[in-house]
Parts: structure tokens; sequence; C-alpha cells
């Protein structure tokens, strides 16, 4: 996801996302507990698309 349509997203949204890609962080490092996934980068990938949208909420919320 595209720091563009992070931007676009309403406070909202970034709340839902956040938690849908919380649970998928969750499912991931599940998965790589119990065997190794595939490919180990989408755990990092998944930590910094949760970081880029709670930053993103935390400037929507000083800007109001």
């Amino acid at each position: 996801m595209k720091n563009s349509e992070i931007k676009a997203l309403s406070s909202e949204e970034l709340l839902e996302k956040i938690a849908a890609e919380t649970d998928s962080l969750q499912k991931l490092n599940f998965a790589h507990a119990i065997s190794p996934i595939e490919n180990p980068m989408k755990i990092r990938q998944a930590k910094k698309l949760i970081a880029r949208l709670k930053t993103e909420l935390r400037a929507k919320e000083l800007a109001k």
C-alpha cells in the first residue's frame, strides 16, 4: 500500500486497516513459529505497514 493511498483513508478506515493488518501479522508470526514461512520478509513488511498506518492516524489526530 502506497503512502498516497494511506493518506487518502479516513480515520475510521485507518483503524479498520490497522486491526486487519495486526491480525494478519499475528497469523504470520504463528505460522512462522510452527514452520518457517516461505518469505520471512513478509513479517517485516507487515510491521512497517502497520507503523505507517499508525503514523498517518496520529497525524490526522493532531491536525484536528
